[in-house]
């Protein structure tokens, strides 16, 4: 080649003449390349925002032909000189000479002053170059590549259409059929292939040029008319224009590929934030229950009546019974959903999941200790309580019973013993009322004990804090009080008597000598008083109501004994379930133990199976609400041990919840498995390999440290069987990354730095356009333009190697 030559021509296409011989013998030639290289140089310019007129001209200054270098291949050249004069221009044309060259084209007999100078054919071979090394060179189908790529994916396409045969990049294409063939082939709805005939050459080539230009972005290269009014169209304009839509069918494709990985990533995006939130929603929501429950357990201000303290109780029985279960379960849910989305986040390539602060599991483990700290003793403070308010109250009610017979006896006391009767009484009446008086006296010393015991009972009930020990302590000081006055009043009528007593004897003797005369009368008279003040009777009244409360006694302790009988027959009851119930837990405990080491048969299987055990399990729970019934009757009863069982309930409840913490757990660690297995590929055969080395892990081994290091990063003395299963499946599974996330954006971009939005409504379903338009920042690179977002920092920070 006499004035243009490329090295890599002859790997690109068949030998064929000179460049000055193809445009000697054809003047058409230049002018259809010209068309076309213009068509296809603004093709890509456009995406710069701007254009050329004049192919001859408008690269001469070297600018545009150095930013459609830029455009076409992504890279930055060396910065351009903005001087005027020639030798800035052929500075430029030489740094995008250089910059063709570095891509391994060699560049014989191209030179910058040719362009300069605005060298026609020096300027056709140059961009000929340029559309062989960036559109046409990497094409590559079956095993074949560059032009000949191109015709075999031509050859391809249009086999299933019987009036296309497409041999060259020539004669091949006269007809239109061969363009308008690639078109429906591709997009069938564009064009009624079935209306187009073969002896109409101008119409299929409008039809084919009009569609690919308003529907497939490819401008129109060439008129119609030149490629029919000429016997051989020119083979470097068809191959560049054929180029244009291998790049648009090909670059639809990509972009649907690269569409659908994004939509992938997004996909497993959203579905670990949605994890991500309820996990949050979920932690936040039980820590606030704890939050609130806390205080309740710590409150151990007692209450002033039983019925008061039993409905603590009852209370108590409802949060064991209603609400904590279900606490218990969103705990466990809570840390499944954790274990779940971690794993999922490892095998998408995604950083590990830090919950926000104050809501890590063990944060929750923290909150659930303090709150299981307060629960602990509380059930057992409220029993004490329960005995003490049933100590009060029988000691009230024996204060107040003693209280009122005290008070129905002294009824009346003072005002008798303030009685001046004596006054009036003779020797033998006042004698008789001495008689008397010491009978009271008697009565009154019997009556000690009680007030002893009234006072004794008023001091335990100040001891055991009873709610109305002001008005006990009043009742008692009254009773003290008259007690010491009836004392006091009683020896005043004692010494008044006596010394009646005295006076009258003296009296008597004075009578004495007159009583001897008037013997038969006084007789009579001392008879008469003796019969009507002899009979006086204490203890009558007292007597009739000891006969009276006889057999009320016999009454209550026959209710008493059938009581007892009662509470005997509820403990047998509570004992004989609890019994049974309590190893049945201990029982499911450890097959769950066992079945999790030696699981046999598909993960699947395994899983299918575990449900089963689980539902056997859920179906025993009325056993456990039966139990409940007893427990509840026990406590209403207010019986306090049971010697046939040493199971409590609390015991029960605590081994059922962690019964069903247990299965619900062991589940999840065979769903993250099947994860696991299914992301990275692992066979049945090595999963039961790696159950196998497992189960006999061997800790003595020298390795043992190293591992250790691994699988149980955080030392917790632990090591799971996923974290063994990713331990030993350690190769990447096919996962996308980063980068690919990266590419999938700047194919939908159309090679930009920089995506706009319309862009990503145009290609991503709704939802995942408007995913990525909310979180992406604006792109600020020198090359933007208004609206447009940075979908490099976008798809960095999915990885979570930077904050969205």
């Amino acid at each position: 080649m006499d004035h243009y030559d490329s090295q890599q021509t002859n790997d690109y296409m068949q030998p064929e003449e000179d460049w000055d011989r193809d445009l000697l013998l054809d003047p058409a030639w230049e002018k259809q390349q010209r068309k076309t290289f213009t068509a296809w140089c603004n093709s890509h310019l456009r995406k710069a925002g701007t254009q050329i007129e004049n192919i001859e001209e408008d690269f001469r200054d070297g600018l545009k032909l150095m930013l459609l270098l830029e455009v076409i291949s992504g890279e930055r050249l060396a910065k351009p000189e903005r001087g005027k004069m020639r030798v800035h221009k052929i500075s430029n044309v030489n740094k995008a000479l250089d910059f063709i060259a570095s891509k391994g084209v060699k560049l014989v007999s191209i030179g910058a002053e040719e362009i300069v100078d605005g060298n026609v054919k020096m300027t056709l071979g140059m961009i000929w170059t340029i559309i062989l090394r960036f559109a046409i060179q990497d094409i590559s189908v079956e095993e074949t590549s560059a032009k000949e790529g191109l015709l075999l994916w031509c050859q391809r396409k249009t086999a299933p259409y019987k009036n296309v045969n497409i041999q060259n990049f020539h004669i091949s294409w006269k007809d239109g059929l061969g363009f308008c063939a690639l078109i429906h082939r591709h997009r069938p709805e564009l064009i009624d292939y079935g209306k187009l005939r073969k002896d109409d050459p101008l119409t299929n080539l409008n039809t084919a040029f009009d569609v690919a230009e308003k529907y497939l972005d490819i401008p129109k290269m060439l008129d119609a008319e030149d490629i029919v009014g000429t016997a051989r169209p020119d083979e470097k304009a068809i191959m560049t224009y054929v180029s244009s839509f291998y790049h648009a069918f090909s670059g639809a494709q990509k972009a649907e590929t690269a569409a659908n990985r994004i939509c992938k990533v997004l996909a497993v995006n959203q579905e670990n934030e949605q994890l991500m939130e309820d996990y949050e929603k979920l932690a936040s929501d039980l820590l606030e229950w704890i939050r609130r429950t806390i205080p309740w357990l710590e409150n151990r201000a007692p209450e002033n009546t039983m019925q008061a303290m039993q409905q603590k109780l009852e209370d108590f029985r409802d949060y064991r019974r209603l609400h904590k279960p279900p606490k218990v379960q969103e705990k466990c849910q809570l840390e499944i959903n954790f274990n779940t989305l971690q794993t999922k986040l490892r095998l998408s390539n995604r950083p590990a999941f830090m919950p926000s602060e104050g809501r890590m599991v063990s944060d929750i483990n923290n909150a659930w200790g303090c709150l299981e700290q307060a629960e602990k003793g509380y059930e057992e403070w409220l029993l004490n309580e329960i005995r003490r308010l049933e100590r009060l109250d029988h000691l009230a009610e024996k204060f107040r019973q003693k209280a009122s017979i005290h008070e129905a006896w002294t009824d009346g006391k003072e005002a008798m013993l303030r009685q001046k009767d004596y006054e009036t009484a003779t020797l033998s009446e006042i004698k008789a009322l001495l008689k008397k008086h010491e009978a009271f006296e008697s009565d009154l010393a019997a009556h000690q004990d009680r007030v002893e015991q009234i006072a004794a009972i008023a001091q335990e009930l100040n001891e055991l804090d009873y709610y109305d020990s002001p008005s006990v302590n009043a009742r008692c000081q009254k009773i003290c009080d008259q007690w010491d006055n009836l004392g006091a009043l009683t020896q005043k009528r004692r010494e008044a008597l006596e010394r009646t007593e005295k006076l009258l004897e003296t009296i008597d003797q004075l009578y004495l000598e007159y009583a001897k005369r008037a013997a038969p009368f006084n007789n009579w008279m001392e008879g008469a008083m003796e019969d009507l003040q002899d009979t006086f009777i204490v203890h009558t009244i007292e007597e009739i109501q000891v006969r009276q409360l006889v057999p009320r006694r016999d009454q209550a302790l026959t209710e008493e004994h059938a009581r007892q009988q009662h509470n005997e027959r509820l403990r047998k009851q509570f004992g004989a379930q609890a019994n049974v119930i309590g190893p049945w837990i201990q029982t499911k405990m450890e097959e769950i133990g066992r079945i999790s080491i030696e699981m046999h048969g598909t993960l699947e299987d395994q899983l299918s199976h575990l449900r089963q055990y689980e539902k056997s399990i859920v179906n025993y729970k009325p056993k456990i609400d039966q139990l409940e019934c007893d427990h509840q009757l026990i406590q209403e009863a207010l019986i306090f041990d049971n010697k046939h069982t040493n199971y409590t309930m609390e015991h029960i409840r605590v081994g059922w919840e962690q019964l069903l913490t247990t299965i619900a757990r062991t589940i999840n660690e065979v769903e993250n498995q099947i994860l696991t297995r299914d992301a990275k590929g692992i066979s049945q055969e090595q999963m039961n390999e790696f159950r196998a080395s497992f189960n006999h892990f061997d800790r003595g081994e020298a390795e043992f440290a190293r591992i250790m290091s691994i699988v149980d990063p955080n030392r917790l003395g632990v090591v799971t069987f996923q974290a063994f299963i990713d331990f030993m499946s350690r190769e990447t599974a096919d996962t996308d990354t980063a980068d690919q996330v990266m590419a999938s954006f700047k194919i939908l971009a159309g090679d930009k730095n920089y995506i706009t939005v319309d862009e990503l409504r145009r290609e991503l379903p709704p939802d995942q356009a408007e995913y990525c338009i909310a979180r992406m920042a604006p792109y600020n690179g020198p090359d933007g333009v208004p609206g447009a977002l940075d979908y490099m920092s976008f798809s960095t920070a999915l990885y979570g190697e930077s904050d969205l």
